[in-house]
């Protein structure tokens, strides 16, 4: 595949949950990626819904209570101690204050967002990420999901939450489609065809480009 100038098109299908802290960090990596090797690829990212806990409350629950009773206390301590620092290695506070819960309602938007264009898509998603990992805002707060459609541009988002049945199908079909087997997240796939998941290092990212570009050469 081809695209401006003889470069060549990476698309990178990305399942994820918005409440998934290794999906934030593989989206920095992949955009490091991404930045670092812009004079040979052009890129097209797709995201799509992967459900941690399907089974989420939609009112929510503090979030260090949920996963203190999901991991133990420590475990909990070691994994937040280690997310903290990661964070503060790419330049941003990792906040445990706040409320988790069901995340629907943000793949909902998210979807939406996609068929308004993929650049506008991964603006969302870096703003939900921001809200819930580093701001402690709820990621089912309608306002808070609302606050970030309207700075990013989304059109329709209030329509959207307003009808809690509206796009729920098609978050259905996308997680069936893009994420059936899946054991995890981030899941990241290349050009329909290379895998990577977890928070991969900008270098792996780099390799798996260059992998595809020659693929679809041959």
């Amino acid at each position: 595949m081809a695209s401006n100038a003889g470069k060549k098109l990476i698309q990178i299908d990305v399942s994820s949950d918005t409440v998934c802290p290794w999906c934030f960090v593989g989206k920095k990596n992949l955009e490091k990626a991404m930045e670092q090797n812009k004079d040979k690829f052009d890129f097209e990212v797709r995201w799509h819904p992967f459900f941690l806990n399907p089974n989420a409350p939609k009112e929510g629950i503090k979030k260090s209570d949920y996963y203190r009773m999901k991991f133990g206390p420590i475990q909990f301590e070691h994994a937040t101690a280690r997310m903290t620092e990661i964070f503060r290695g790419l330049g941003m506070e990792y906040d445990m204050s706040g409320l988790t819960g069901n995340t629907m309602d943000s793949h909902r938007l998210i979807t939406l967002a996609g068929h308004q264009g993929y650049d506008k898509q991964s603006a969302l998603v870096e703003e939900l990420f921001q809200s819930y990992f580093c701001q402690g805002k709820f990621i089912g707060d309608r306002q808070v999901l609302l606050d970030a459609a309207r700075k990013v541009g989304i059109e329709g988002a209030e329509e959207l939450l307003q009808d809690s049945n509206k796009g729920v199908d098609e978050v259905k079909e996308e997680l069936n489609k893009y994420s059936s087997g899946i054991s995890g997240v981030p899941h990241f796939v290349i050009n329909g065809k290379f895998q990577l998941s977890g928070g991969q290092p900008p270098n792996a990212f780099t390799r798996a480009f260059e992998v595809a570009a020659k693929d679809g050469a041959q």
